[in-house]
């Protein structure tokens, strides 16, 4: 019987090691505080705003670009890209590249309240993809310390825009700047 279960164990292992092998693991998002994170607001808002990244990733993780583009605000700005422009640079993302993942850590997260409050996160993280030409997973672009600005919209933090410190534009051509 011992034997018995432990092939049953190895031919689950080699089953799910071919598995991987053919397809890769699943891509998944990964968000987190910071350790030591400057957080200036109470913790209802915090938990909006991972949602919102949240809700991106999952949008982005299953290819759909209507869902993602919800999230961002009609203002959007960013190095002279609106919301539109967005939408067409996610649009041919998702057709150049599958198994999407980020990582973001959040360092401070500062929200500026008034009648459409806004927030400013600042971030650390990395886009990662595999290419639908090549079947390679690269890394698409990283960002140290960057700043993603959100807008309470509708009963929604939405995507309003990133500061300075991101570049004005991808070095990997159809890659969006980071995330946001």
């Amino acid at each position: 019987m011992k034997t018995r279960n432990t092939l049953v164990v190895v031919g689950l292992l080699v089953g799910i090691a071919l598995w991987v092998q053919s397809f890769g693991p699943p891509a998944w998002a990964k968000l987190r505080l910071g350790r030591g994170a400057d957080i200036q607001v109470d913790g209802m808002t915090v938990r909006e705003i991972q949602a919102a990244f949240n809700q991106a990733e999952e949008a982005i993780n299953n290819g759909n670009l209507e869902a993602l583009m919800e999230l961002y605000s009609q203002d959007y700005r960013f190095g002279g890209l609106t919301k539109d422009d967005m939408r067409t640079t996610w649009k041919d993302f998702f057709a150049q590249y599958h198994r999407i993942s980020t990582s973001h850590s959040f360092s401070r997260i500062v929200v500026q309240p008034g009648k459409r409050p806004t927030a400013e996160v600042t971030c650390t993280g990395s886009l990662w993809a595999t290419s639908n030409e090549s079947n390679l997973r690269v890394n698409l672009a990283s960002w140290l310390g960057n700043f993603h600005y959100l807008i309470y919209e509708q009963g929604n933090w939405r995507i309003l825009g990133q500061g300075l410190s991101a570049p004005k534009a991808s070095q990997f051509g159809g890659a969006p700047p980071p995330l946001f």
